[in-house]
């Protein structure tokens, strides 16, 4: 198994536990998982190719389905609710 893979299994088992946490305490560690979900995604397509990649992507989207809905509307100008604890 290549690094990348097993980085991308840390990263699965680290948003898990980050969406264990209390709604306050997701904002830093879910924005730095957010910020380098990217990052491995690319180094998996470019390492394994394209469907292991759209697997990834995918698996991401659904991981973090509910931030990116939160930006999206944010970037359209909305103020969307956080939820409440």
């Amino acid at each position: 198994m290549s690094l990348s893979l097993i980085l991308a299994c840390l990263w699965v088992l680290m948003a898990t536990v980050v969406a264990m946490l209390p709604m306050r305490r997701q904002f830093v560690p879910g924005g730095t998982l957010l910020f380098l979900a990217p990052v491995l995604i690319a180094v998996i397509w470019w390492e394994h190719g394209m469907w292991f990649g759209i697997a990834a992507l995918l698996g991401f989207l659904s991981m973090m389905r509910n931030p990116l809905r939160y930006l999206w509307r944010r970037a359209k100008g909305e103020k969307p609710e956080i939820p409440s604890e």
